[in-house]
């Protein structure tokens, strides 16, 4: 392991003590909430689109659970900022583990990409695309 990885894993732990965009919006224009049942993560993301109802204006998550999927979800909700909704629906495992900056372990993928799935079901649900309760990383 080298400097940069450890760099990473310093930002991976700033993330999750101080995490951004922490809390709700009063105003979402979707909510979604999503769980790794083997970890026993949560996440809850609210996503505000602007008015062209295409462009994500803000996000903000709560949650519970390991540094990893807390960390992902922070970061996450900064860099979606600004993008798209099929911006967002490219997204994939790499995007988030390339975001994170350290390799990712078989067992721990599922916490790391938790963020991302719930934020691409909420988007799905809200264009009519798909019609879930809860997102859940145990069929991955």
């Amino acid at each position: 392991m080298g400097l940069g990885s450890d760099m990473y894993r310093q930002q991976i732990l700033d993330h999750y003590k101080n995490p951004r965009n922490y809390g709700e919006l009063e105003d979402p224009t979707f909510t979604h909430i999503g769980e790794n049942p083997m970890c026993g993560d949560e996440i809850r993301m609210d996503v505000k689109l602007a008015d062209d109802e295409e462009t994500i204006e803000r996000v903000a998550f709560r949650g519970d659970g390991c540094a990893i999927s807390q960390a992902s979800a922070s970061m996450l909700s900064g860099k979606l900022a600004g993008k798209t909704i099929d911006e967002l629906h490219e997204m994939d495992r790499d995007d988030v583990v390339d975001m994170l900056g350290v390799d990712i372990s078989p067992m721990r993928i599922k916490c790391a990409v938790l963020a991302e799935k719930v934020a691409q079901d909420g988007a799905e649900i809200y264009q009519g695309e798909l019609d879930v309760d809860k997102t859940t990383t145990e069929d991955d």
